[in-house]
């Protein structure tokens, strides 16, 4: 169920100082009253007329790494991003007045004990939320910022596009893994590939895909769906092709199809970032910034999903892996917003 954040919440994550305007301090919330089944759409409609372009939802649930035999804690995220981004500064770089925080998509938990049938079941169900509340902000002429949950809600985000504007979506994803793995039940690894066997997916290209990290079938029902990527190692081991480079070429290519664009990031792609599947060898924070800022500059965002952060796996503890996801997070907030802010 989506849980509206109320000025309670989120004044419990505001830090004010005398002499200083924070974020949270400027940025929209709903009416506290408002109910899922009756005003939500109406109440968004009203804020795009007072000038909102952005929705910032969280998702907390971990049920689809876990189907996808992975970690979870990516319950956490949002939370984790709120405690850093509402305490930024409201300046005349970002007032804040462009943002609307909606609140939070929440599922029961599920405990250790949880088959990997339930885990999946409860992933599929999770899917009808993502849908209905993403759907809601796109009928709004919003944008969605969704922060959260596992990169299965990739499959939610792409269904909501394809039902408001009728059409699939055409989708980039900074990731390791190609999430197009074989539809064997809903998880974290399917997401694009059940989007595109239910026709919400039309073109799709993976930025960062590490060459050993995606299986042999993966990658044949990939090219067999004319799947496109730039290998981690073209680009950051070999150098065979420079970022600039293949961001120009993704970027073209996305254009070309007039279709909206789903803007997508898994962190796990990020080096050290704490989540299901942290790696070492990743890419820099500053290159994922650049990634989305370029995207979203470039191309016609219908969306930016931030997936897989996860701020208990840090190896220092949960205490730092909230301090370090909130900080992450938010710069990739910001590079989507500077970039998107008045188009």
């Amino acid at each position: 169920m989506l849980q509206i954040m109320t000025h309670t919440q989120l004044n419990q994550y505001l830090s004010p100082r005398d002499g200083e305007t924070k974020l949270g301090q400027t940025v929209k919330l709903l009416a506290e009253e408002s109910s899922i089944s009756t005003n939500i759409l109406q109440n968004l409609k009203k804020a795009k007329a007072d000038g909102i372009q952005f929705v910032i939802i969280g998702i907390s649930e971990d049920a689809g790494p876990r189907a996808n035999l992975g970690r979870g804690g990516s319950t956490a995220a949002f939370n984790a991003t709120m405690q850093q981004w509402l305490n930024l500064q409201s300046n005349r770089f970002l007032h804040g007045k462009e943002c609307l925080v909606l609140g939070e998509i929440c599922q029961t938990p599920l405990d250790k004990s949880a088959t990997v049938d339930e885990l999946r079941q409860a992933t599929a169900d999770l899917d009808t939320q993502v849908i209905s509340i993403v759907s809601q902000v796109l009928a709004a002429q919003l944008e969605p910022i969704v922060i959260g949950g596992g990169h299965n809600n990739a499959y939610g985000m792409l269904m909501a596009v394809k039902s408001h504007f009728n059409q699939a979506a055409a989708a980039v994803n900074l990731d390791p893994h190609s999430d197009f793995r074989p539809r064997e039940g809903r998880h974290s690894g399917n997401g694009f590939s059940y989007a595109a066997a239910n026709g919400a997916l039309a073109y799709y290209h993976v930025l960062g895909l590490h060459e050993l990290k995606n299986s042999e079938t993966t990658l044949e029902q990939l090219s067999l769906f004319g799947g496109h990527w730039h290998s981690f190692q073209q680009i950051w081991v070999r150098r065979e092709i420079e970022l600039s480079q293949a961001l120009q070429e993704i970027a073209a290519n996305l254009n070309q199809t007039q279709l909206p664009v789903a803007l997508e990031i898994d962190v796990d792609a990020i080096a050290k970032m704490p989540s299901s599947a942290s790696t070492f060898a990743g890419i820099p924070l500053l290159d994922a910034c650049h990634y989305i800022h370029y995207m979203a500059k470039h191309c016609q965002c219908a969306y930016l999903h931030i997936a897989e952060a996860a701020p208990q796996c840090h190896d220092a503890g949960n205490a730092a892996g909230t301090r370090d996801v909130g900080q992450s997070v938010s710069e990739l907030i910001y590079s989507y917003i500077q970039a998107r802010k008045a188009q």
